[in-house]
């Protein structure tokens, strides 16, 4: 992966049958693999917003989201570096709590790696950590030398810029400011 870093492509559109297809193709005709993906509502209503991650070049990643906004669906999109933002995953790891309790002090456990237990009976326990894949895995690593982890799974980034308000909501404030101004020189 030569000269590719992990970008993180954020895409505003109307939640729209098929356009999740239309995206996903644009990263195939580049040659790239969509390492996450999470899509959900936005802070603006009606609004869906789709996270993607992939590992690219700058130039490939600009021609991605160029792409990407021809979509007649789409409102919108960026892609922005791990810098520019404010990112995180969600994973849980089933356990045998006999096994677990065995091995591991879990006041000290759960501490040591800020995570939380969601549910515990004799035969299992789920553990819930949130924190970049950096952490999640180093923590699925551990487990499973401690103790065999049953079941795994971590979620897509979930990510906002550092700036105060959502991207689109710039954009559709310019776009009405607009609008108001046209209005105002038709009537006048």
């Amino acid at each position: 992966m030569e000269n590719k870093i992990l970008y993180t492509v954020t895409i505003f559109s109307e939640n729209t049958v098929g356009l999740l297809n239309q995206v996903t193709a644009v990263f195939t005709r580049r040659q790239l693999n969509i390492e996450t993906l999470s899509v959900s509502p936005s802070a603006i209503e009606g609004i869906h917003k789709f996270t993607i991650t992939a590992f690219s070049d700058r130039e490939t990643i600009e021609k991605v989201v160029l792409s990407i906004d021809k979509k007649v669906d789409v409102l919108k999109s960026y892609y922005n570096t791990d810098e520019e933002l404010i990112h995180q995953e969600i994973a849980m790891y089933k356990l045998s709590t006999p096994e677990f309790l065995q091995q591991v002090s879990v006041e000290q456990f759960i501490r040591k790696h800020s995570a939380i237990i969601l549910d515990i009976n004799q035969d299992t326990l789920v553990i819930e950590k949130t924190g970049h894949y950096g952490e999640t895995q180093a923590l699925f690593n551990e487990l499973n030398e401690k103790v065999r982890v049953l079941q795994f799974i971590r979620s897509g980034r979930i990510a906002i810029t550092r700036s105060k308000t959502e991207r689109l909501s710039d954009m559709l404030a310019e776009i009405e400011e607009k609008r108001k101004k046209k209005e105002k020189k038709i009537t006048r």
